[in-house]
């Protein structure tokens, strides 16, 4: 049965043989597909220097998607493929854009969107381009991909040239992240449930740990990575996200402005880390050689066009803190890195201990109450909490997880982030899209921590690949009586 609020579209993707277009949103396409949730009529054009043709095009597409002409979903790859278009243009210029005002010519009543799934040096003047040769419309929608700029200032430049063309309510600043089904119920749980809200603050909460680490390293990104470094690259945006809705106050409705006004009151209430504090709360790493999922890995400056002196960081940590009532006195620990021990990205809530202990005598560690919410690989909550063990023998406490694996209890197929957050840009639906008041207070917290590292002038800490990251970020923890939840 076909959603009434998924209407017809026409969606140009521009960089459309990027990685991003070809491993990321085709993909998800075609999954829409399957789950018959595109609506007849709409129609999905790539754009991008190559000078393919459809055919070509589509072969490189089909193996992405798994489709190689014997599949069972035959009918379905076909009805998708008479959908798929290519355009071979230069979108940098207006002369450029005859074949895709063609294609488009006629259709300018429905809803129509651009994915600017390319360099973010080329946002401003593809826009341009688009507003010049009058493909924007009052329905239109434009999608841009991140790194939104490499600073306050950048990131300002890209949403003026933007604005120029797209007004605020047309523009969607994907955060992948914030489509995961995890990250959603985050919301459920706080805000469909009596039982956690009530203790969501500083008198029941000790801490909390934001961790998302890879087990991967540059794979060829060296020169873009080189320039952006794991601050800018996850902090700024996932992590940030992630805090955000942790800390948020309940909004008034799930109206989009609602909740991103809840979510910006957050960004603005983080202390910020200036030259004194960046030296003591937050930490540099870079990855050396090491062994990663069982094999030798070089290390960062080693990789494909690395030079042998950078300083670029692909490992950060931050104790942050965030002043308001509800988490005064709460550290909130955010960790992400590349080459890392294991690919995973949660979010833990770790409780206060009981004000008393009742079971003088009792064997078994006594542990805080901890909720952890994975967000990759295997997305699910989990609550751990002390529980008697059974038998004879006397008191006997163990920490016991309450698991809620969403493969386990739903039964069903784990949609992709991308495909929820596609529909939600033809639905024009902006909650979980970044508006530019918010993405401007992410970026003045990170800017004064980059200007903090540059004054400093320290070196990232070596740290070995496939371990947890340099040890002072274990350190930065453990100074507070705390440590690391996956390396306990």
């Amino acid at each position: 049965m076909r959603d009434p609020s998924i209407t017809e579209f026409d969606l140009v993707v521009f960089g459309g043989t990027g990685d991003l277009a070809i491993g990321k949103l085709m993909p998800a396409l075609f999954q829409l597909e399957l789950d018959q949730r595109l609506p007849p009529g709409s129609r999905i054009m790539a754009t991008a220097l190559s000078d393919l043709g459809r055919a070509a095009y589509i072969e490189r597409v089909a193996a992405s998607c798994g489709q190689d002409g014997t599949a069972r979903d035959a009918d379905l790859w076909r009805r998708f493929t008479d959908r798929l278009d290519y355009v071979a243009l230069d979108a940098t210029r207006q002369d450029a854009f005859g074949p895709l005002l063609e294609r488009l010519a006629g259709r300018e009543d429905i809803v129509r969107i651009f994915y600017l799934a390319t360099s973010p040096d080329l946002f401003g003047p593809i826009t341009a381009n688009i507003g010049a040769v009058r493909l924007a419309t009052r329905q239109s929608r434009v999608v841009l991909e991140k790194p939104l700029g490499e600073d306050l200032a950048s990131s300002g430049a890209i949403s003026e040239a933007v604005g120029r063309i797209f007004e605020e309510r047309q523009i969607f600043r994907i955060d992948h992240y914030l489509g995961k089904e995890t990250v959603q119920n985050l919301l459920a749980l706080r805000f469909a449930n009596a039982l956690f809200e009530p203790l969501w603050n500083n008198r029941h909460i000790d801490h909390v740990q934001i961790t998302v680490a890879e087990t991967a390293g540059i794979a060829g990104r060296w020169r873009y990575y080189e320039r952006i470094g794991a601050l800018r690259d996850m902090v700024q945006n996932h992590l940030l996200q992630l805090l955000c809705l942790v800390a948020m106050e309940p909004p008034i409705s799930l109206d989009a402005d609602a909740v991103r006004d809840e979510k910006l009151k957050v960004l603005r209430s983080l202390r910020p880390l200036g030259e004194a504090e960046a030296a003591t709360q937050t930490v540099r790493g870079q990855y050396r050689a090491g062994v990663s999922d069982g094999t030798a890995v070089p290390g960062y400056r080693e990789e494909g066009g690395a030079t042998a002196d950078s300083n670029t960081e692909t490992f950060v940590s931050i104790s942050a803190r965030i002043d308001n009532w509800r988490w005064a006195g709460v550290p909130f620990y955010l960790r992400t890195g590349k080459r890392l021990h294991q690919r995973n990205s949660e979010i833990v809530i770790q409780f206060r201990a009981v004000p008393y202990f009742l079971f003088a005598g009792a064997r078994g560690e006594v542990r805080p109450n901890r909720l952890v919410v994975r967000l990759q690989p295997n997305e699910g909550i989990e609550f751990l909490m002390m529980n008697k063990v059974p038998g004879p023998g006397g008191m006997r406490l163990r920490q016991v997880p309450l698991n809620l694996s969403f493969a386990d209890t739903f039964k069903s197929r784990n949609p992709d982030a991308y495909e929820r957050l596609l529909l939600d840009v033809v639905r024009s639906n902006q909650t979980l899209f970044m508006r530019r008041d918010e993405l401007e207070a992410a970026w003045r917290w990170v800017d004064r921590i980059r200007e903090a590292w540059d004054t400093l002038a320290e070196a990232p800490k070596p740290y070995a690949a496939g371990t947890w990251g340099p040890s002072a970020a274990i350190a930065l923890i453990e100074r507070d009586g705390r440590t690391w939840h996956d390396i306990e």
